[in-house]
């Protein structure tokens, strides 16, 4: 009975269920939903982003990724496995990156059988990797995979692109081998001399060789815990990462091509005209004429951005161009301030403030003030204030004004 009474072993996880239980606090009204909501706002806040400093960025990247397909993907600690988990986050993770970086391309290529094989060319189209992605479902998991021809192969497709685009190496490794043909360290620092960045992403542990390659080429590494944070930190690569000091820059000639009007509106049968974009997959011509023409050679594209296949001018619009500035240029971090009835709605969501909402974040440049939520949404997807955004004649005269003074 003395050992029971007085037993000084416990767990780890019973201590924090009964911290857990501490913690939890009704309001005056018995209700928890305000204990919830600012458990949420603290668990956005540690998962945001930190905002980095003046640091030159790459607007035009060429990123290869680098799936494992081989015996280490069939483990179910993924579900449903560690493969189809892979390839349901790739498609979100291809969207995300063509979405923050539409001037971006990207390739993919498969580990297999001790060797390194090309899926899809670097490209912009995004479909054309979802329909590659989609595709690789039903494929045979066999073998061990080889780091070190998957090295040599994006060393060979990255290495002859300009220097003024950055040049990375994604690698989604599962297997704690690799079976290589040479001295892989050899090939290591044959990357790190052409400033090709790679990072890694493990499935089931640390591998030494893995954490050297990425330290050599200032790339990052991260094993994953689980599907959560699997996805936390694919979507981490979908930033640009910061650029040498070493690396070159240089003018880049871009087409800004525009849709003419129909000139077959009274026509009965509208001609047909190749479009660039279903030639490349396959999909056989365009219909009815509609489409953005390329400036310099007349190619029809019916998306954008696109790399012309006839005259190689990269073809890109007005919010393209502006949509990669928001890295370089982030908005400003706004000020935390405690809700003491200064203001009743969120200029975001419209949304009264109530006695729950005890921090609201205000623009340090209108002043206008957000909640929690708002706030996120302005940093992590619009990129810009609204208030400011809505009112752009109030500030553009701000610099003459404190010249004046």
């Amino acid at each position: 009975m003395e050992d029971e009474e007085h037993d000084p072993k416990e767990y780890r996880w019973e201590t924090g269920y009964e911290r857990t239980w501490e913690a939890i606090k009704e309001d005056k009204d018995g209700l928890v939903e305000s204990l919830v909501a600012e458990f949420a706002q603290k668990q956005a806040k540690r998962a945001a982003e930190p905002r980095r400093g003046p640091v030159r960025l790459g607007m035009m990247r060429h990123l290869l990724v680098a799936i494992d397909c081989s015996d280490a993907m069939n483990t179910q600690d993924l579900k449903p496995t560690r493969f189809l988990c892979t390839l349901k986050l790739l498609e979100k993770f291809v969207e995300e990156y063509f979405d923050q970086n539409p001037l971006s391309q990207l390739g993919i290529i498969l580990m297999k059988n001790k060797r390194a094989e090309k899926i899809t060319e670097l490209s912009g189209n995004v479909r054309k990797h979802i329909k590659a992605l989609q595709g690789l479902s039903n494929l045979s998991l066999t073998g061990e995979p080889s780091l070190q021809n998957t090295l040599e192969l994006a060393g060979k497709v990255l290495r002859p692109l300009p220097g003024h685009a950055s040049r990375e190496l994604l690698v989604l490794f599962a297997s704690l081998t690799t079976c290589d043909p040479g001295d892989i360290n050899t090939t290591i620092q044959a990357l790190k001399t052409d400033g090709i960045r790679c990072s890694l992403i493990g499935l089931a542990a640390e591998v030494r060789i893995c954490k050297k390659l990425c330290q050599d080429t200032t790339g990052e590494y991260g094993v994953v815990l689980d599907d959560v944070h699997y996805r936390s930190l694919l979507l981490g690569h979908t930033a640009p990462p910061a650029r040498a000091r070493a690396a070159d820059a240089g003018l880049v000639k871009m087409g800004f091509p525009h849709t003419p009007p129909p000139d077959h509106a009274d026509s009965a049968d509208p001609p047909i005209t190749v479009c660039m974009c279903h030639l490349e997959e396959g999909d056989g011509v365009g219909g009815e004429g509609e489409g953005h023409l390329c400036p310099q050679c007349r190619s029809k594209y019916c998306a954008l951005p696109a790399q012309c296949r006839t005259c190689g001018l990269t073809l890109a619009s007005a919010p393209h161009l502006a949509r990669s500035y928001h890295h370089l240029f982030p908005v400003e971090p706004y000020e935390e301030v405690a809700n003491e009835g200064q203001a009743q709605y969120c200029y975001g969501c419209l949304r009264n403030f109530t006695e729950q909402d005890k921090q609201i974040y205000r623009c340090p440049r209108c002043c206008e003030v957000y909640c929690w939520q708002c706030e996120g949404v302005v940093g992590a997807a619009l990129h810009v204030c609204p208030a400011c955004a809505a009112r752009p004649h109030l500030y553009q005269r701000l610099p003459d004004a404190a010249s004046a003074s």
